[in-house]
Order: structure tokens, then sequence, then C-alpha cells
């Protein structure tokens, strides 16, 4: 079935399809492999590691929270979540203590450190901003879109999961 969204691939025929300059997937794929490394050059001052950086913007932004939650808003699951903590509590720049009410439970919170390094990384996003060359109305709206895309992509996987099929002409 072919999705009637898909516009102005609709004159695509099925081999043009396999091209690989036309699989949405590899230009966001590309497109974070590129955020990455302009990233790593941003974040060199600071010390940390992407992933690293975006563990200090949830506790930056929401303050002490169990390591669950801060998975659950990164989307990592906590194989790739606990070295992560690790690595900022040996940097000391966070501190992960057991619930004394669940002791399954681990909450992660910053040090006095960790707070300070906030003050330096408020010039990344404008850096990473400028670096895309779009402007900011064009990074607000690329996010926006993102955001949808990410929305109706876990839908699918959703119903997907839920034994359902979505009709895919929309």
């Amino acid at each position: 079935m072919e999705n009637a969204s898909v516009g102005a691939t609709d004159d695509l025929t099925g081999q043009d399809f396999l091209r690989l300059d036309h699989q949405v997937c590899f230009s966001l794929h590309a497109a974070a492999r590129a955020f990455n490394g302009v990233y790593r050059t941003a974040l060199k001052d600071l010390g940390l590691t992407y992933p690293q950086y975006l563990v200090m913007l949830v506790l930056w932004e929401d303050g002490e929270l169990p390591v669950k939650k801060i998975g659950e808003r990164l989307r990592l699951d906590s194989g790739t979540l606990s070295p992560l903590l690790k690595r900022l509590e040996a940097a000391g720049h966070v501190e992960r203590r057991r619930s004394v009410a669940d002791e399954r439970s681990v909450s992660v919170r910053l040090t006095p450190q960790g707070a300070d390094l906030r003050e330096k990384a408020l010039a990344v996003p404008r850096a990473i901003a400028e670096s895309t060359g779009l402007s900011l109305d064009e990074v607000r709206d690329l996010r926006s879109r993102l955001n949808k895309l990410t929305a109706a992509l876990d839908g699918e996987t959703q119903d997907a999961s839920d034994g359902g099929a979505r009709d895919c002409v929309r």
C-alpha cells in the first residue's frame, strides 16, 4: 500500500523507492551524525559527551529525579543510562542515591559543580543553532516537525505492539 502523505514521491517507481537518497530515515541519520560532530566540538570545553549533556539538561531543568524518569525523558534504557551516570558521578557532576522508601529506585541529583556547569553550557544552544545555517524560526519549525514525526512514529510502534494495524492510506 502506498501512503497518500508521501506526496512528491508518488511518481517514483518501486525501484526508486529503494534509493538511499530517497530514505527519510537516512536523512535523519546523517543529520544526527552531523549534529553529534558539532556537539562534540561545542561540549569539549565542558568535558561532556552529547549523551551526558542530555542528562545534565534534564537535571538542570527538573532537579533530582529517579533514574527511571531520566531514562523515560531521554528515551534511554538503564543499560545505556547507568554507565553515563557513573561517568558523570566520577566527574563530580552528579550524585546517585538509593531511595529510602524503595531500595530498587535510585535518584540522581546535581552536585554544586554540576549545577555550576549550567552557566558554562548556556552558550551551547546558540552555537548549535548558528551552526545549522537556519534562522531561529526555522529551527523552531524543524523541531516542531520532528516532534510531530516522532509522535506519529511512536503511534505506529504502539499500534504494532498492540497487534493492531493502521490503514497506511491517509
